[in-house]
């Protein structure tokens, strides 16, 4: 914005009136005025470009930000001069962070826990039973039963009552067990086999006893194999009759419940026999809607593969 000038033909060329006044000398002294005017001005814009006027004594650079917060201290003479404020500033180290190391497990790796099967699961249950840990037949799968027998182990042994099997509390299993036998790792039934009902006694048979909660797998009156079974609760009862398998699934899942029903045979409606999960890991406090339950998968499996469809089913 343009000012006013109050002072006349001096405040717009910078130039006393009496020079004019003087002629030719005049106009030559005027113009050596402006040149130096002109280079004054030209330097101290180039000094505020580079920070000072002064370029024989430098002034300590501004402090920055050190990587651990703190303000860096001023650069000693054989430093090298700091970046121009037009360079960006360089980029801070990343700070190093250290994870928490995890404390190893005193009792080792966990070998077996809940939802755990097969032969190995098998064997810890025979041996917890060998010493009266486990008050049923092994069934190969690792539920709360199993669970709980080995939480009392454990605390038996002045172990930390996990319920898992450590390497710990397996080591210490072993040296108190003797391995199992074909018999103990494969009992027959928990249970006393009851007497054959005598519809049983001719043909292929799956021969069902409320009575004893087994059942018997026969052949001509001889039988093959036998596992304990569960049936439906007094809501839910088991149909009892004479019947005949006429539909076998290994993969079934129940479309009522959504429940898996593996290695399930077929023999009155939506009623089977077939392996159950929840009957191997709670045993008897539980009941099915119907069907009969087997909790040994392994003698299930064996039994899926023998029995063909049109045998028949006898449940007393």
């Amino acid at each position: 914005m343009r000012h006013r000038s109050t002072t006349g033909s001096t405040a717009r060329t910078g130039i006393p009136n009496r020079a004019r006044r003087f002629g030719p000398r005049g106009r030559a002294g005027a113009t050596a005025a402006l040149a130096v005017l002109a280079v004054t001005t030209a330097a101290g814009c180039r000094a505020e470009a580079t920070g000072s006027a002064s370029a024989a004594q430098p002034s300590s650079p501004r402090a920055t930000a050190s990587d651990d917060g703190r303000s860096a201290p001023p650069p000693s003479p054989t430093t090298p001069a700091p970046p121009s404020p037009s360079s960006s500033p360089p980029s801070p180290s990343p700070t190093a962070t250290t994870s928490p190391t995890p404390k190893p497990d005193p009792q080792g790796k966990t070998l077996m826990s809940s939802g755990s099967q097969g032969g190995q699961v098998r064997e810890l249950q025979a041996r917890l039973r060998q010493i009266g840990h486990f008050d049923r037949s092994p069934t190969g799968y690792y539920g709360t039963v199993t669970v709980a027998a080995v939480q009392s182990f454990q605390g038996k042994r002045g172990l930390s009552r996990t319920g898992r099997t450590d390497t710990l509390t397996w080591q210490k299993l072993l040296g108190m067990t003797h391995r199992p036998t074909a018999t103990e790792l494969n009992p027959p039934t928990t249970r006393p086999v009851a007497k054959p009902d005598k519809r049983c006694l001719t043909g292929r048979v799956l021969c069902i006893s409320k009575n004893s909660r087994t059942l018997s797998w026969m052949i001509d009156g001889r039988v093959l194999s036998s596992m304990d079974v569960r049936f439906g609760s007094q809501y839910t009862p088991t149909r009892e009759g004479t019947f005949s398998v006429y539909w076998k699934s290994r993969h079934h899942v129940s479309t009522i419940y959504d429940t898996p029903m593996p290695y399930a045979m077929f023999f009155s409606g939506g009623q089977a026999v077939h392996y159950s999960a929840d009957f191997a890991a709670r045993g008897y406090n539980g009941a099915s809607h119907g069907c009969v339950n087997v909790r040994d998968e392994g003698k299930i499996a064996s039994l899926f593969d023998q029995v063909k469809t049109g045998d028949k089913v006898v449940v007393y």
